[in-house]
């Protein structure tokens, strides 16, 4: 037992430089970007292990030690930015992550209400032209013909549905 702690004592600042570091390497993993913690914590970690003077094989396990415990560290940051607090942290863009096409259905909105018309013939689904900007569009009923009035009634996701007008504006 005498040994253990002689062995301990002896080796203590390498001890206290392979555990800053590991610490730093598990901070870095919480914070994006491979910058000033990642690589102080990498510096500590090898010297604390070349502080130790060991033999190759005493290098080794210790190295391969070291990669266990990072490896634990790491799996329980990547549960922790799943399941864990980070997940419902205000640092995370849930909604934004979730819904990567939000935007995209928002900006078709605009398009409610508009006139234009069809380019081609909606058999349900064509082309039509609103203020110069063709899009993909389904009709709302029956068949359109192509170079004929349409508005467009909705937005479904990124489905936009038209109707077709008579000469008149009004729904045919």
């Amino acid at each position: 037992m005498n040994e253990l702690g002689a062995l301990v004592l002896a080796h203590i600042p390498a001890l206290v430089m392979m555990i800053v570091g590991y610490v730093l390497l598990i901070v870095e993993m919480y914070i994006p970007g491979f910058g000033v913690a990642g690589i102080s914590g990498a510096i500590l970690m090898i010297g604390g292990i070349a502080l130790m003077e060991p033999t190759p094989l005493q290098a080794l396990i210790l190295a391969l030690i070291s990669v266990l415990l990072l490896g634990i560290g790491f799996s329980i940051a990547m549960h922790s930015f799943s399941k864990g607090r980070l997940s419902r942290s205000k640092l995370v863009l849930n909604a934004q992550v979730e819904n990567p096409h939000a935007a995209e259905g928002e900006a078709l909105n605009y398009f409610i209400g508009k006139t234009g018309r069809t380019r081609t013939a909606l058999r349900p689904a064509g082309i039509a032209e609103f203020d110069g900007v063709k899009l993909n569009v389904v009709s709302d009923g029956d068949f359109v013909d192509a170079e004929r009035s349409v508005r467009v009634e909705r937005v479904e996701g990124n489905r936009i549905v038209v109707r077709e007008l008579d000469g008149n504006g009004n729904p045919a």
